[in-house]
């Protein structure tokens, strides 16, 4: 099920293993799984292999952004034009008040002096991007569909011993499989995150539910820019993610709303007292806390955004224009003190997921996946080393990203602006001085690393050609 012949690699296989290297297994094709897939291919490693426990993979999930430095790794491996097909550039973000008054306007990506574009897209078609490019150069069976890993044991030496569950229509079986590289890269709910820490648990809920969704509306009535609006307790964030199609010139636009369950205070202090309504929010299933498919009618939560309109787009308007919606708990996880065992390491939601601020979440997946490859090819003859290196790299910046975001990251400024003014203002800089709302910002972007000053250096994460050769 597992060997296949890949596409050569653009550079020599790494050393020690045979003449294709180590057989590097992937747990998870989402974003970061894929990413890390083809990532690994570009450094020189042409023995892997990514196990999915969907199916298939299908075009499913709403909008994500992503910013310029993931945008500048993605480019590194040739997928941009291809991303961009469709997507959208994200020019400008906007803050606002829930009163309708404008916090800030920054200039995005391009506009903003970075040399890669920032880019609002639906998940669906960054996935696919990804599988496509993942099948075309490793080969097609290097994506393995309907397979889980369920867990894993340590073997002598640190490599992996994998257990696998695998379906296909009503048959059920169990393999095991062994590795010498193991990924994880399944997710908020990882299973090879649990077998590394057994004790760890469900992510925690912090009382917020988050409801979201894709709207078709003709370009005029949404605007170019993305918008974050709202107060202490609830939030709207809207943006469009693709260019005008079709002759009424229609747009896809990603929205997501964000608001404590019943008795669970505000969002300042979203934990509150607690009640049966708010753990019947999450049906009181762990398994739910994580889960971003679970169907609901858009009318469940309409009237807490009526009248919410900014700049002339009405975020009612595009809720009745959605064809579904979903609901989730707002959950992010613990930041970890070790990510790597011996040869066995995570990257994505699966190491550091975290609340849905800032645009950081596919972005920190896309750039670990970067790091993953670049630190294995360094280290051809010792990958323990290699995956150790990484997390060097990797962990302490999205440690700092996590923290930030439980502190509401940039949008921070929303909170404040409705303590400092809750009915309203004239003029921002009477509420909020012009110097603070630029610190907020840029602290952000430095805490992450995205500043345009690091990211305009280039990717580091090319190899060279000696390391691996």
């Amino acid at each position: 099920m597992f060997p296949h012949t890949p596409s050569p690699s653009p550079y020599r296989s790494a050393h020690g293993y045979g003449r294709q290297g180590p057989h590097i297994v992937i747990a998870g094709g989402g974003i970061a799984g894929l990413t890390t897939a083809l990532a690994l291919h570009a450094a020189g490693f042409e023995r892997v292999t990514v196990v999915e426990a969907a199916p298939a993979i299908r075009p499913v999930g709403a909008g994500l952004n992503l910013m310029p430095n993931a945008v500048r790794e993605l480019d590194a491996l040739g997928l941009l034009d291809a991303l961009e097909a469709g997507a959208l550039r994200t020019r400008e973000l906007r803050y606002y008040h829930r009163s309708g008054g404008l916090i800030s306007r920054e200039p995005r990506g391009l506009g903003a002096g970075y040399r890669w574009p920032q880019l609002s897209v639906h998940r669906g078609h960054l996935q696919q991007v990804l599988a496509g490019a993942v099948r075309a150069r490793l080969g097609q069976a290097a994506l393995v569909t309907g397979v889980r890993v369920c867990g894993v044991d340590p073997l002598p030496g640190g490599r992996p011993r994998l257990r696998l569950e695998h379906r296909a229509g009503s048959v059920h079986g169990r393999a095991s499989l062994e590795a010498d590289v193991l990924v994880g890269a399944d997710g908020i709910r990882s299973a090879v995150r649990a077998a590394l820490h057994p004790a760890e648990g469900a992510p925690p809920w912090n009382g917020t539910l988050i409801w979201r969704g894709v709207s078709r509306v003709p370009a005029r009535t949404v605007g170019p820019a993305m918008f974050i609006a709202g107060d202490d307790r609830q939030k709207a964030v809207v943006y469009p993610m693709s260019r005008p199609t079709g002759p009424g010139g229609e747009v896809l636009v990603n929205w997501a709303l964000a608001r404590p369950a019943a008795g669970t205070g505000t969002a300042a202090d979203p934990r509150g007292a607690g009640d049966p309504d708010a753990a019947g929010a999450a049906e009181g299933d762990e398994r739910l806390l994580g889960d971003w498919n679970r169907p609901v009618p858009v009318e469940a939560f309409l009237p807490f955004y009526e009248g919410w309109e900014f700049d002339g787009v009405s975020v009612p308007a595009l809720l009745r224009a959605a064809d579904s919606a979903h609901v989730y708990p707002m959950v992010d996880r613990e930041p970890l003190d070790r990510w790597t065992h011996g040869r066995t390491t995570l990257v994505g939601d699966a190491a550091h997921a975290m609340y849905p601020i800032g645009s950081n979440g596919a972005t920190q997946s896309i750039v670990d996946a970067r790091a993953l490859a670049h630190a294995l090819a360094l280290h051809p003859a010792d990958p323990a080393e290699g995956l150790a290196a990484y997390e060097r790299a990797r962990r302490p910046v999205t440690t700092a990203l996590q923290r930030a975001n439980r502190e509401f990251g940039p949008e921070v400024v929303i909170n404040l602006a409705h303590a400092r003014a809750p009915h309203g203002f004239t003029d921002i800089h009477e509420v909020i001085p012009a110097e603070e709302l630029a610190a907020i910002a840029c602290r952000y972007a430095a805490t992450g690393a995205f500043d345009p000053t690091t990211v305009n250096q280039g990717s580091p994460y090319e190899v060279p050609l000696p390391a691996i050769g």
